[in-house]
This record gives C-alpha cells, sequence and structure tokens, in this order.
C-alpha cells in the first residue's frame, strides 16, 4: 500500500479567543473554504441517514455550482441509510477518507476503507453503514445524470487509489499526475472524479480556461492556485470550488506532495438554455 495521506473534517468550536482571520473567499468566478471553517454549527443533518452529520461542501444555486452537489459525509458507529439518496436521476461518487464505509449494492456488501472509491449508477439500490468502532469520514458527490439516446448508462464500478496506476501529464517527468478510476473514453459517464497529486515543484503552467465546472478538496500537501485573477494558498481540507472559465493554475511548492479530489463535467454537449 502506498504512503498516502487524506485529510478528514472533525469539526469542532473556535475559542472565543481567537481572532477573526481567514482565508475564506467567495467571488463569482470561484471559492474557497478553508478547513477552518467546517466547524459543528455548520453541519447539516439528512432525512432517512442515522447517527450522520454532513458538511455541504456545493450545491446548485445562483453564482454558484451548477451541475453538482459535495457533501462531506460522518457517519458515527452504527449510524448510515438504508435510504440514501432521494433523487432516482442522481448519480454518486463515494470517497472514504477516514474509518471504514460499508456500502451495500444489490445484496453485495463491499467495505470501503480510506482511498476507497464508489460510483454508482443512477436508480442504483445502495445503502451505507459504518460497522466499525469509529467515525467513517468520506466525500459524496452527486450529479443528476444526462442521459443520451443511443448510450446505455454505466455501471456501478468499485475502486481504490491504490488500485489505478496514476497517468503522468506529459513532459512533467511524473511532476503532475492524475488517477482516473473511470476510462475518460467511456462516454457513458458525464462526470469524473479524480485524484490530481503535483510532487514539490509541479505546476499548472498555464492558465486553463475551459468549459468543466470544478471541485476540488485538498488531501494532502498545500500549494499557491491562481484562481481568476488571484493567487490564494490553500492547504490539506481546503475546498475550491472553480466556475466554468475561470482560468486556473497552479505551482505546488513542497515540502510534500500536493493532492486533491477532483470533479468535472464531462463528454456531453453544451447546453442551449440557461441554468
Amino acid at each position: 500500500m502506498a504512503d498516502r495521506s487524506y485529510y478528514a473534517p472533525h469539526g469542532g468550536h473556535p475559542p472565543q479567543s481567537q481572532l477573526l482571520t481567514g482565508r475564506a473567499v467567495f467571488t463569482e468566478a470561484y471559492a474557497v473554504l478553508p478547513a477552518g471553517t467546517m466547524q459543528d454549527i455548520v453541519t447539516s443533518r439528512l432525512p432517512f441517514w442515522n447517527d450522520t452529520r454532513a458538511w455541504i461542501l456545493a450545491r446548485p444555486l445562483s453564482g454558484f455550482a451548477e451541475t453538482f452537489s459535495q457533501m462531506i459525509m460522518e457517519v458515527a458507529p452504527g449510524g448510515g441509510s438504508d435510504r440514501p439518496e432521494p433523487d432516482a436521476e442522481a448519480q454518486a461518487v463515494l470517497f472514504v477518507v477516514e474509518g471504514e464505509l460499508t456500502v451495500t449494492l444489490d445484496g453485495n456488501d463491499r467495505v470501503l476503507t480510506p482511498g476507497g472509491f464508489a460510483y454508482l449508477p443512477p436508480a442504483s439500490s445502495w445503502t451505507a453503514r459504518n460497522d466499525g468502532d469509529t467515525a467513517a469520514r468520506f466525500h459524496w458527490i452527486r450529479k443528476r445524470y444526462e442521459k443520451v439516446d443511443g448510450l446505455d448508462g454505466p455501471e456501478a464500478l468499485f475502486s481504490h487509489d491504490d488500485e489505478v496506476e496514476p497517468a503522468q501529464m506529459p513532459g512533467t517527468d511524473g511532476r503532475w499526475s492524475t488517477t482516473r478510476f473511470v476510462d475518460p473514453e467511456d462516454l457513458r459517464h458525464d462526470m469524473h472524479v479524480t485524484i490530481v497529486t503535483f510532487e514539490p515543484g509541479g505546476v499548472i503552467p498555464f492558465l486553463e480556461t475551459h468549459v468543466m465546472e470544478h471541485g476540488l478538496y485538498v488531501l494532502e500537501g498545500k500549494a499557491a492556485y491562481r484562481l481568476n485573477q488571484d493567487w490564494v494558498e490553500v492547504e490539506a481540507g481546503d475546498f475550491m470550488w472553480l466556475r466554468a472559465f475561470c482560468p486556473q493554475a497552479c505551482y505546488a511548492g513542497g515540502p510534500g506532495r500536493f493532492r486533491y479530489l477532483l470533479y468535472k463535467d464531462v463528454n456531453r454537449h453544451p447546453r442551449l438554455d440557461l441554468r
């Protein structure tokens, strides 16, 4: 097993002696939710989830995320849900960052450990529970599936960070790579959730400006990120939302690896209506 770490929030509440300083940013082009914003007071409870709370990082909202929602779920021992998803059109990716989560799909149990990945198609009959002795924490990314006439829908997929060989970006000598859990040539998928890794000194050497919307959660390390016209510092536990066409670049100065969980919408014709 590779040497990896996955940051997970634990909540809490800052003391009255703490100064009102922070790095949270919300603009029309991007947002930064630092790890320190994920306190007890901002958690949500969800129907039909027992002994569970959630940090909701993104959801469709005017002037904010348009295509997806992203939550960090915290399930206490014995907790979980037999009715996790209320929207039959929603597909899901689960990515575990702490503890163990048992996902049951069509009567089959899969135990996801830190680094564990699951893709669950829309209308899947799945459940989730924590059979362990410590809290399970995982990302739950949701997007309404865009059906295409003539293309079958994708099947469920279970994987792990250690089971996928990262693809090196050309000309980077391995300093920039992407762990792709789903074949990027598979047009049945209309969203990709990957892990991007930069070794110290790795860079995105140009301002990426593209139609894909992004959610980025920093799993490990720190870096300087260029978002629109601003340079911001980010570190493990921070979440970034990037609107479509927001210019973006990155410099990972070290001392360790910089890794983040990345969402993007892919493989569909541009919509001709506003939303």
